[in-house]
């Protein structure tokens, strides 16, 4: 039973909870960034580059299967291929999420820097137990009551 109820503990556990908000938000994240990638930025720049659809780009490393000009074609006919497109593709997608999380964690840093309050000085006087006087931190004896203070 005890194991149980340390697990409840853990679950319910503040740092628990935000990790698993974390992890669904930055899934929808992943997502977001994926179609924004494929949809919104490699068909322009496939097009400054002459037409190119970066998810058909591929090498055949093994022509005695034929020709192929499609890459469904290649992987259909179950020939070894190397599908450098999807990879140009996914390295786009993983620096574009690179950046954005960047972003966001430099501009929480900000945020949390700016609302942190500072630290106060140290102390330079403190009050006298007998008589309540404040006197200087380091004196050993009040100036007011004359007794001897720690």
């Amino acid at each position: 039973m005890s194991l149980i109820k340390e697990f409840k503990e853990f679950a319910l556990r503040g740092s628990v909870a935000d990790m698993a908000a974390g992890i669904i938000l930055g899934t929808a994240f992943g997502k977001i960034v994926t179609t924004l990638v494929a949809d919104i930025l490699l068909p322009p720049i496939g097009q400054v580059l002459g037409g190119v659809n970066f998810a058909d780009l591929f090498l055949v490393l093994d022509k005695s299967k034929g020709e192929f000009t499609t890459l469904a074609g290649a992987r259909e006919a179950g020939a070894p291929i190397l599908a450098y497109g999807q990879c140009i593709s996914t390295v786009l997608e993983f620096l574009v999420l690179v950046v954005c999380v960047f972003s966001m964690v430099k501009l929480l840093n900000t945020f949390r820097r700016q609302h942190t309050p500072t630290a106060s000085p140290p102390a330079t006087i403190k009050s006298c137990p007998y008589c309540c006087s404040a006197i200087p931190m380091r004196a050993t004896r009040c100036p007011f009551c004359t007794s001897v203070v720690k």
